[in-house]
């Protein structure tokens, strides 16, 4: 009997987390082996292992907790991987010396899977002089660009990756580049952006006073400042970027405000953390503790989840201990701190539970108490553990208890702490958990309400076919399966049909107990008025919220596909970066594709005449909107006379293929190369050129994938007459992983519905 409560829960378990040898062989056979692979790795570090072991184990069980991604497919197995989610890497010097050794620090911190944020504020404006070169300095828009160019090679060398998120402060010279920076839409596609914005900003935009721009003590400009938020407002509108982090707040919340300055957050906007801050993450699956569900006495297991909490944060505590880490600096941070994130996941179906209609007073007050509760548990637990292991070494009671969340603490938790230390600086944050929500059984997302209710999900064979397969929200699941053909009742509500401010109220009642921040997304209606816009994030600063990130679908941002439900039809969002000509082989994109964990392809050998050694052609495929097509292609030859040219058509064939659309044309421009100095014969046709010859080997392949008609002919349909999008195509980006349209934003991240696949790692 599979503990698995959807089809969709084991292929991400098998796909993400399994533990396999290199060529693919499990060595985690069943789920439960995952699970014992992670309750050991963490239990090592104890005096008694073999206990907490088991104690771990039954957490483990049946998804109640959820390490994050890399702690369930990391711990164990041995690897030279970082068990951490979040990086903030130290602070960008500015010299161009500093620039680039941050710039190797980021580059060995994504190698090992790391999300990274950087604040490029302390890097002097486009303009402004620089010392002794006679120069004007480029500006930090410039240095973004280096840095996302270095993300793009980490990706294509294979490596599992996280994001990055670049921040600059409100009052930098430069701040309307950045502003603007994603109106272009292939500018800086490695990065979240946000603004910092202070209070002294906000307190200016309210009263429409000036804004002054400045760097180092000098002001470069100034501005009204209800003009630079506007066009921050603007642009989040039209791109969905920037977002917005009230840092003064982050700063004056912070249970470490006496020893650190944050001034950047982690790629989803859930850890601010200081120059090399660290942070792991993990969630109670609130979804599996609610006893009596849709029943009249249906209610959270508080003695349950009290339990829960107190193991997970002991587990997420021997994380920091078992974990690698790519700089010495962000374990000496760790280690220093012992920062964790233990946050929550299936919020919404918990609340559909228990009869509340999720962005009502009422839910947000349920919200808040439930909350309250893991934090009281969570600082409890590290109180426990400081008495058995010890504080965290910078721990200062009398700083301590005066600095941040801690003034709002419960009495009898704060003297606990004062008397007995704490081992963990901070111990809660809600992250996004689109992937272990999937794993879990499509529980919903964090504190994001139900997305659909149900919808179809495409799965690709291995022969390229695809089959579909309802998947159906975890609550909804159990009405179905409690209730029959009942019809949902009327507090189930999901992402499209919230109005924008209950979206607010869940996330400030949620903030009042995360001492970390919250990744969230506020859906809001593609005719929402620009007036109405603005006003949501005033009212998110209004109301306590840390930051803001909303969605608002258009014509840049995407536009609605359609979603299949037994119940309801219900809209879902999806970026309309792709376009998707019906029935066609060809897919027209305004930007590339990302490439798959894994492709099928094939490899050619061409041997010219009069040449030692033959090339090798390895052409990989990727299947999009059920059609095959051209990916990648490498080209290899032991004649190093043949090297630069066979890297450069490598890397410029393959960066047309990620392009998409008709790639028939390199195909022709290869076989009309002419070489001066003669061509050859070959298998009783000449070939003018080698290159020529390489034409000639991709075109079979195409033919051979279905691409093409056939040798000399055009592609197997023609779409251009409905490159434009049709009213009944699927609008929107396709999953880099799985290929399916099904990317959309939740808790501040594209994810993929279909299989989880998130561009924040």
């Amino acid at each position: 009997m599979t503990r698995f409560a959807a089809p969709i829960a084991e292929q991400i378990w098998d796909m993400k987390y399994r533990l396999k040898e290199a060529d693919g062989t499990p060595i985690d056979l069943t789920v439960e082996d995952s699970w014992r692979r992670i309750a050991r790795a963490l239990a090592v570090v104890e005096n008694d292992p073999k206990h907490w072991e088991e104690r771990f184990y039954a957490a483990l069980e049946d998804f109640k907790y959820l390490p994050a991604g890399r702690i369930t497919a990391g711990a164990g197995t041995g690897r030279q991987v970082t068990l951490f989610n979040c990086f903030v890497m130290g602070t960008i010097p500015d010299s161009m010396g500093g620039i680039f050794d941050m710039l190797k620090e980021a580059a060995l911190t994504m190698q090992q899977g790391g999300g990274i944020g950087y604040d490029f504020s302390t890097i002097r404006p486009k303009g402004a002089p620089v010392a002794g070169v006679a120069a004007d300095a480029s500006g930090p828009l410039s240095f973004m660009d280096v840095w996302d160019a270095m993300c793009r090679t980490i990706m294509s060398a294979g490596s599992r990756r996280g994001a990055m998120m670049a921040t600059m402060r409100c009052d930098h010279p430069d701040i309307e580049g950045f502003i603007a920076a994603k109106s272009d839409s292939a500018r800086l596609r490695m990065f979240n952006l946000s603004v910092l914005v202070t209070d002294a900003f906000m307190e200016a935009v309210k009263t429409d006073g000036s804004w002054d721009l400045q760097f180092d003590g000098v002001v470069y400009h100034t501005v009204q400042a209800r003009d630079l938020w506007n066009k921050i407002m603007r642009a989040t509108y039209d791109f969905a970027e920037p977002g917005v982090i009230f840092i003064d707040r982050i700063n004056q919340a912070n249970n470490l405000n006496y020893i650190e300055d944050i001034a950047a957050t982690n790629p989803c906007g859930e850890q601010p953390l200081p120059p090399y801050g660290a942070c792991l993450l993990g969630s109670v699956n609130l979804a599996r503790l609610v006893s009596n569900p849709f029943g009249a006495k249906a209610a959270l297991d508080k003695a349950a989840l009290a339990d829960l909490v107190r193991t997970a944060i002991r587990m997420m505590d021997n994380v920091v201990d078992a974990s690698k880490f790519p700089l010495p600096q962000q374990r000496e941070e760790a280690l220093n701190k012992r920062r964790i994130g233990l946050g929550v996941t299936g919020l919404a179906d918990a609340l559909l539970m228990v009869g509340l209609r999720y962005g009502s007073e009422e839910a947000a007050r349920q919200t808040e108490e439930w909350l309250h509760l893991i934090a009281r548990e969570s600082y409890l637990a590290s109180v426990e553990l400081a008495k058995e292991k010890g504080a965290f070494p910078l721990f200062d009671a009398e700083k301590y208890l005066a600095s941040g969340n801690m003034m709002q603490m419960d009495d009898d938790v704060r003297e606990a702490i004062r008397v007995h230390g704490i081992r963990n600086a901070l111990l809660t944050s809600i992250a996004p958990t689109g992937t272990i929500s999937l794993y879990a059984g499509n529980v919903s997302s964090g504190i994001e309400p139900v997305f659909a209710y149900s919808y179809t999900r495409k799965v690709l064979q291995k022969d390229g076919t695809r089959t579909e397969e309802e998947v159906v929200d975890y609550a909804v699941q159990m009405w179905r399966d409690t209730k029959g053909d009942t019809p949902l009742p009327d507090h189930f509500v999901n992402a499209q049909t919230l109005a924008p401010l209950d979206h607010v109220r869940m996330q400030a009642a949620a903030q009042k107990w995360v001492d970390s921040s919250i990744s969230k997304t506020i859906n809001c209606p593609e005719d929402i008025s620009f007036d109405a816009f603005k006003d949501v994030y005033m009212a998110a600063y209004e109301s306590g919220c840390k930051g803001c990130t909303t969605y608002r679908p258009n014509d840049v941002t995407g536009s609605v596909l359609s979603v299949s439900e037994k119940d309801e039809k219900t809209p879902a969002e999806t970026p309309a970066l792709a376009r998707e000509a019906a029935g066609g082989d060809v897919i027209y994109m305004s930007e590339p594709l990302d490439r798959p964990q894994e492709l099928e392809g094939a490899t050619y050998k061409l041997k010219w005449p009069d040449s030692e050694h033959a090339i090798y052609l390895t052409i990989n495929d990727i299947v999009v909107g059920g059609h095959r097509r051209p990916f990648e292609v490498f080209i290899n030859s032991k004649n190093m006379e043949h090297f630069a040219w066979t890297v450069a058509l490598t890397r410029m064939i393959s960066a047309v293929f990620r392009r998409g659309g008709d790639v028939s044309f390199v195909v022709e421009e290869l076989k009309a190369v002419f070489d001066p100095r003669g061509g050859a014969w070959v298998q009783g046709k000449y070939i003018p050129s080698i290159l020529a010859a390489i034409g000639g080997v991709i075109e079979r392949h195409m033919v051979a994938i279905g691409f093409l008609e056939g040798e000399g002919m055009g592609l197997k349909s023609d779409p251009q007459a409905q490159v434009v999008n049709l009213d009944n195509a699927p609008r929107g980006k396709a999953c880099p992983s799985c290929g399916q349209y099904d990317m959309r934003m939740v808790e501040g991240c594209m994810t993929c519905g279909s299989c989880g696949h998130s561009k924040c790692g």
